[in-house]
């Protein structure tokens, strides 16, 4: 071991994304429903923004992220002000940023398998430990079990609602009940990144218990709804005490300028979000529809994606894809062992894929 090297970071727990691109012959198109990407891009009013800023590439950003927060404060109807909101590159260095802030070696955090990698890699770089409290079958939180897992050495629970890759989530009165129950010691981050296609009547965003001061972050990013995944911009928002004492260790000129007008931009354009939104949710119904009818076993969903259990072995379901020009991603990592998690894209994406499952499936059948 070199000198002052942390066996913890050592330890393989690099997070490794969906992002692979494949190539195929002229004429073939590829279908990436891979990265829980928005298949409309971004908005025409982002790019004119980002045209706007290009030539002032040589000159620093913003020393503060503050226009931003205000424009957040705004997008939330002026529940919150600009003093709960946290802004980052991209909703995983929020998580990066709150691992920093509140965990210490030896400190454990409480997780629920399957879920965002994140979560474990950056505990495990602060020299903590991640205690998994698995889902059940259903792939429901144990919320139960996760309050019995707390000890004196609990710092933080991670909870996402809609959850990647599994596309559950979580009732307001069961989250109610159970933030109740957390000692004060403990603090809540509750993932809501995929929080504008959740259309549950009980569904809830970590608002609510922003304003009444419980210890919440709610991590939010631009990557889905607003299509900027290449731009890396993310944010959070919680009470004051929290997010006065997370903001302590925000850099200065930490975001770009090129991301900041993007998302400013991108929040001003309500017509797109909602365009977007409205999208997600008819293909979700097209493609549910669709694995009803060849019986395939999914798991009921609030995301822009869906959880399967693929007719052949993972990965021979996603080569099998790929090989059609349509990109899957297997989630054994995410600690859902032969599962594959599939978004949701344009209507042609969706005929695509469903097409090709069907083939597959029918030459099951006949080897059979």
């Amino acid at each position: 071991m070199q000198p002052g090297f942390k066996k913890y970071i050592l330890e393989d727990s690099t997070y490794k994304g969906g992002g692979k691109k494949i190539v195929m012959p002229d004429g073939v198109t590829v279908h990436k429903l891979s990265s829980n990407e928005n298949p409309l891009g971004y908005s025409p009013k982002v790019k004119e923004a980002l045209a706007n800023t290009l030539d002032d590439l040589s000159l620093y950003p913003d020393n503060t992220d503050i226009r931003l927060r205000e424009a957040l404060v705004k997008d939330f109807d002026g529940v919150l002000t600009v003093d709960n909101f946290i802004t980052a590159n991209s909703g995983s260095e929020i998580i990066d940023m709150i691992s920093k802030a509140f965990l210490n070696e030896d400190d454990e955090v409480i997780v629920s398998q399957p879920c965002f990698l994140p979560y474990t890699a950056f505990t495990r770089w602060m020299g903590a430990k991640a205690i998994n409290v698995p889902m059940t079958e259903d792939y429901d939180y144990n919320l139960d079990g996760i309050l019995e897992a707390i000890n004196e050495r609990t710092k933080l629970i991670f909870l996402a609602s809609p959850n990647n890759p599994s596309g559950n989530y979580i009732p307001l009165t069961d989250l109610r009940n159970f933030i109740d129950k957390l000692p004060d010691h403990v603090v809540l981050v509750l993932d809501e990144v995929y929080r504008h296609f959740a259309e549950a009547e009980d569904y809830t965003s970590g608002i609510p218990f922003v304003v009444e001061g419980k210890n919440v972050i709610a991590i939010n990013s631009f990557s889905k709804t607003y299509g900027l995944a290449g731009l890396r911009v993310g944010y959070c928002y919680a009470p004051l005490e929290l997010s006065n004492y997370m903001r302590k260790i925000c850099k200065p000129f930490l975001l770009s300028s090129l991301a900041l007008e993007g998302a400013i931009a991108a929040l001003e354009d309500v017509a797109f979000v909602n365009k977007t939104v409205a999208l997600v949710k008819e293909e979700r119904k097209f493609v549910l529809n669709g694995l009803d009818t060849m019986n395939l076993k999914y798991w009921p969903t609030q995301g822009n994606f869906v959880l399967i259990d693929p007719p052949v072995n993972d990965m021979e379901f996603t080569s099998f894809l790929e090989k059609k020009g349509i990109m899957v991603r297997p989630v054994g990592n995410f600690g859902a062992p032969g599962k594959v998690r599939i978004s949701f894209g344009v209507r042609e994406a969706n005929k695509a894929l469903l097409a090709a499952i069907e083939v597959l499936m029918k030459s099951q059948t006949t080897t059979a």
